[in-house]
């Protein structure tokens, strides 16, 4: 049985009602908002891209199929001889399959003051049953102009892009990958819907205070700026 399934949802989101997070698109900058809320508000964060290395030795091919299969998969054919589609259907988290590991996780830090996670991987149909309140979840989804330009930005640097899509053409991966997200963000905004979780368009309209200040008032967040902890 999995971890989720050894404990009742009641009980995770009593022990996890401290629990705020941030979910959605790439290049949204889910991770930039997580910063400034963590300096303002004196946040502990969960980083799901690095807690993502620990899952590895705690996968199996029967709890998480969709993942072993990935990490026995070269860089270059993980976005090539595939459509945005196929990528998609393949991808772990569509699943739920590391939910688990950041659940426990989670349930290992201190829980004195408010911890944020930064997980792209995090559905709305995953975290639900496990929020006391909606608006301890937001869903972060950019517009398509705005990954568009984010992804080009960050993956204009070769190296940076061979560590994803090693020696492919990396013109096309991105090509890929931009489709692959747009799948992505449909189904978060479909499952947000459903669930009646906040989701926020991110179009570069914005700053990132004014985003931060709307998530500091929807997470009750208590400004800590100039404030000494005891």
């Amino acid at each position: 049985m999995s971890f989720l399934g050894q404990h009742a949802p009641a009980d995770l989101a009593r022990r996890l009602a401290h629990v705020r997070w941030i979910a959605g698109g790439t290049g949204a900058g889910k991770s930039t908002l997580t910063q400034s809320l963590a300096e303002r508000h004196d946040l502990l964060v969960y980083d799901g891209d690095r807690a993502e290395q620990g899952y590895i030795n705690r996968c199996t091919p029967q709890q998480q199929p969709y993942l072993f299969a990935l990490l026995r998969t070269p860089l270059e054919q993980r976005w090539t001889g595939r459509t945005a589609d196929e990528i998609f259907q393949a991808m772990p988290s569509l699943y739920g399959e590391t939910f688990g590991f950041v659940i426990e996780d989670l349930l290992t830090l201190p829980a004195d003051r408010p911890v944020l996670v930064d997980d792209f991987r995090t559905l709305p149909r995953d975290v639900a049953p496990l929020l006391t309140r909606r608006e301890q979840a937001a869903f972060l989804l950019p517009t398509p102009e705005f990954r568009r330009n984010a992804l080009g930005t960050r993956f204009a640097d070769p190296a940076r892009a061979r560590a994803n899509w090693g020696s492919s053409d990396h013109a096309d991966a991105l090509a890929k990958r931009l489709a692959r997200d747009e799948l992505w963000d449909e189904e978060v905004r479909h499952q947000a819907l459903e669930l009646d979780l906040p989701v926020l368009q991110v179009d570069g309209s914005r700053s990132v205070a004014e985003l931060a200040d709307e998530l500091a008032a929807m997470f009750h967040l208590r400004d800590m700026r100039g404030m000494a902890r005891t």
